[in-house]
């Protein structure tokens, strides 16, 4: 045998760490991306509106449009939160650029504190990217004590960049929906609590 050459069983043990080197960055970078993927996604919705995902501003439009846009409101409550939610107003028509004020409410029919939190969206979907938020409740999470009552206020204008899509330059409704659904919090109550109903009474089987 050469002096320079490797013995196979040497070779063999190399090319095992190669491979396994390989397939463990390509595992922690498949994993990196499947972490990235849902702010990414969330980030690409912002952006474009894709998915009817509204735009979130700081300031008001500084042009007003003469031409009239009916937005229509839709309330929604996912299984699991005892609330009731509904808009003030069915729907407002205001002019195309002009920053308009809205009321939902929200009540906590249930005997505990319950919390939640929004989504939401509008159609048709082209429109979200022309429809701008500056307030709005579904920014953070919202919790309500038993029986409490909330008055939910959204401020927003429709961008007036919309007349120039050829796709939306004729719109004349918008509809914007929300839909809550429990936070972590409120499901860590949940479990907690049906934990609790479910422990022994300690006390009554130690007599005392």
């Amino acid at each position: 045998m050469s002096p320079t050459d490797t013995p196979a069983p040497d070779r063999t043990r190399r090319s095992n760490r190669v491979v396994a080197a390989v397939c463990l960055s390509f595992f922690a970078a498949m994993l990196g991306m499947a972490y990235a993927a849902v702010p990414l996604y969330d980030l690409f919705c912002r952006v474009t509106g894709y998915g009817g995902t509204t735009q979130r501003v700081t300031q008001y439009s500084q042009t007003v449009l003469d031409r009239p846009i009916t937005v229509r409101f839709d309330a929604n409550v996912a299984g699991g939160l005892p609330w009731d939610f509904r808009p003030v107003a069915r729907d407002v028509t205001m002019r195309i650029g002009e920053t308009t004020q809205v009321s939902y409410e929200a009540r906590n029919v249930f005997s505990r504190p319950t919390s939640g939190r929004a989504s939401f969206n509008v159609t048709p979907q082209l429109a979200g990217a022309y429809f701008m938020k500056v307030e709005c409740f579904c920014f953070t999470d919202t919790e309500l004590a038993p029986g409490e009552a909330m008055d939910m206020p959204v401020v927003f204008y429709v961008d007036p960049a919309i007349v120039d899509v050829p796709e939306l330059k004729n719109i004349n409704t918008i509809t914007l929906s929300y839909t809550f659904f429990p936070t972590d919090k409120a499901k860590s109550q949940d479990s907690a609590a049906a934990g609790k109903a479910a422990a022994p009474n300690t006390d009554s089987e130690l007599g005392g």
